[in-house]
């Protein structure tokens, strides 16, 4: 990461509402080319929600989220594909009655047009997809599903990748591999936020660490600061689940 990048989001006072509860109460931060960003917090924090906003899924009720110097809030989520934006689910949603290269077909015909995509083969092989490339998604394994999910992502050729729960139900080996792999794509200069529950898995890839307790941000800072921190040591323990 380039600490003197300018950032290629910022997100700024995000408020969002469902009826009258606040999933998002006024939320800022941002992130740099090339910067792996962690949101942490526990459950009903608003993490998914601010990838949600982020990525298109939910229009903001306040506040503004600025990607590469534009607003984007409210924008649809196809339209924000081509713009450079792209995203991973906590549950899978592949074409299931599609093979494993027939969805990232459609995903390479729909990315980003100025900019060349990567090859079929390059995808297949470094997400450990090749042997089943010819299967359709519904006899995938979970995390075949997830590893597919990421690479009709990257298909797009994003320049903000959003990583929501990429590493649940990984096994150890797996959590290694995949860490790598998203440095990597870190340090090709792609930015990258990453909503996850497993602290060691943040505390290995990330730079630095958003944590959030209802809609707010409580702290900013290296994840290893954070747990030091008695308003972050409070919101973990204090609640029914930690993240």
């Amino acid at each position: 990461m380039s600490l003197e990048s300018a950032p290629i989001l910022n997100v700024a006072r995000l408020v969002k509402r469902f009826g009258g509860f606040y999933a998002l109460d006024g939320l800022s931060f941002h992130v740099t080319p090339g910067e792996i960003l962690g949101l942490v917090g526990p459950n009903g924090s608003g993490k998914t929600t601010a990838i949600n906003v982020i990525s298109g899924l939910y229009a903001p009720d306040g506040g503004e989220v600025v990607f590469d110097g534009a607003p984007i809030g409210g924008v649809a989520s196809h339209r924000l594909v081509h713009r450079g934006i792209n995203r991973t689910f906590q549950i899978p949603k592949p074409f299931l009655s599609l093979t494993v290269r027939q969805n990232i077909e459609v995903a390479l015909a729909y990315g980003r047009a100025a900019v060349a995509p990567p090859s079929m083969a390059e995808l297949l092989g470094e997400y450990r997809l090749v042997e089943v490339a010819d299967r359709p998604a519904t006899g995938l394994n979970s995390a075949q599903q997830k590893m597919l999910d990421l690479v009709r992502a990257l298909a797009t050729r994003p320049r903000l990748l959003l990583l929501d729960e990429l590493a649940a139900g990984l096994n150890p080996a797996e959590l290694d591999w995949i860490a790598e792999r998203i440095k990597a794509l870190a340090a090709t200069g792609i930015a990258i936020i990453v909503v996850e529950h497993l602290m060691g898995f943040i505390e290995h890839v990330t730079d630095r660490v958003i944590v959030l307790n209802a809609g707010k941000e409580i702290f900013e800072g290296k994840l290893a600061a954070a747990v030091q921190e008695p308003q972050v040591i409070e919101v973990f323990l204090g609640g029914e689940h930690a993240a």
